[in-house]
């Protein structure tokens, strides 16, 4: 299965490790590193440079992390997900 980020971004929902509110989750000392040193790997991807909401970590075969960056509330995405799987 598939779910769409945002801007023609699909992920695989197999490769799916997390969604996460962008603005609630960024408060934490330990999402902020996590996310300064992904950017620094070169391993965001931002969907869409409007307000981000949230960001979605991805592990590829080799366990390689993605980050993607998107303008869809965490809720949407959840939406998407579920009805996805039905």
């Amino acid at each position: 299965m598939f779910l769409h980020l945002g801007n023609d971004v699909l992920i695989n929902t197999k490769n799916l490790i997390g969604i996460f509110d962008i603005e609630k989750s960024s408060i934490s000392k330990h999402t902020k590193e996590f996310l300064s040193n992904s950017e620094k790997m070169g391993r965001i991807v931002n969907v869409s440079f409007e307000l981000p909401k949230s960001f979605i970590v991805c592990l590829d075969e080799d366990f390689n992390e993605t980050v993607y960056i998107s303008q869809i509330s965490t809720a949407t995405l959840k939406k998407r997900f579920i009805n996805k799987e039905i």
